[in-house]
């Protein structure tokens, strides 16, 4: 308990301690939509921001040299995630790798029964519940950062899979108070992700990126992006899915966002 209370007591005075003008100045240039959060959203973020970049080790890879434009547009938009709600930082999390584009992973894959694929995949991004570390692609940081509302947001779909893990699996569903909200999230997630799957099939448009149309998991994580980049569109497409997103996030996107209509 003591701990506890230590590092509570630590947060406390890094989110009281006053942001470099130079932060803000980034979050303006590089992340549009922090200009339109309500000014006390504005402040919150702020102070996750100083205290995810205290917690949080950033090592940069394939001869990147880490600077605080990309270490804050990173963090900025991992903590956008955590307005409103009681939060520990993403507990499972310690290191974030960032090259400066898209890299090569070797990876062994399951394709059914006894089956393996074994051999290189292109990456903009992975993370894993046991990894204890998240790996970016600058250039795709910054792209997703600059256009709020293309649906397409690297960093939120990785860091929504870091939520999925704070209940310690990885199944799409990230931890929740009650049985019940459990059970609401259950019933509306799944009926969504096999609507996606049927609209992919059929070769009829989405608002969400079919991506997520690959498993629960993947259907979070673009779900996610879509709420905060694609608000008004899920929103009156998909109603009970924002809300229950809605309920998740404590958020309302759709009340400050500069979407574009037609969608």
């Amino acid at each position: 308990m003591i701990f506890g209370f230590l590092k509570e007591r630590r947060r406390r005075r890094l989110r009281a301690q006053a942001i470099p003008p130079a932060w803000r100045s980034i979050l303006e240039r590089n992340m549009p939509i922090f200009r339109r959060l309500a000014r006390e959203d504005q402040t919150e973020l702020l102070g996750h921001l100083q205290i995810f970049l205290a917690e949080k080790r950033f090592e940069g890879c394939g001869s990147l040299k880490l600077t605080d434009e990309i270490r804050v547009t990173i963090a900025a938009q991992a903590c956008l995630l955590l307005l409103h709600r009681k939060t520990d930082y993403y507990p499972q999390l310690t290191t974030i790798l960032v090259y400066p584009s898209g890299y090569i992973a070797y990876e062994k894959r399951h394709v059914e029964g006894n089956i393996w694929q074994e051999g290189e995949e292109g990456r903009l991004g992975h993370t894993g519940r046991r990894l204890g570390a998240l790996v970016l692609a600058w250039d795709a940081v910054k792209r997703g950062a600059a256009d709020p509302y293309d649906g397409e947001n690297l960093v939120l779909h990785e860091f929504a899979h870091q939520l999925d893990f704070e209940d310690y699996g990885s199944d799409g569903a990230p931890a929740l108070a009650t049985r019940a909200e459990y059970l609401a999230w259950a019933r509306v997630m799944s009926s969504e992700f096999e609507a996606l799957r049927a609209a992919v099939e059929a070769g009829r448009p989405t608002v969400l990126d079919t991506y997520g149309a690959t498993n629960p998991v993947e259907f979070f994580a673009v779900a996610t992006e879509a709420f905060f980049e694609r608000s008004r569109a899920l929103r009156g497409r998909h109603p009970q899915l924002y809300a229950e997103l809605s309920r998740y996030f404590r958020q309302d996107p759709a009340c400050y966002s500069a979407e574009p209509t037609g969608d």
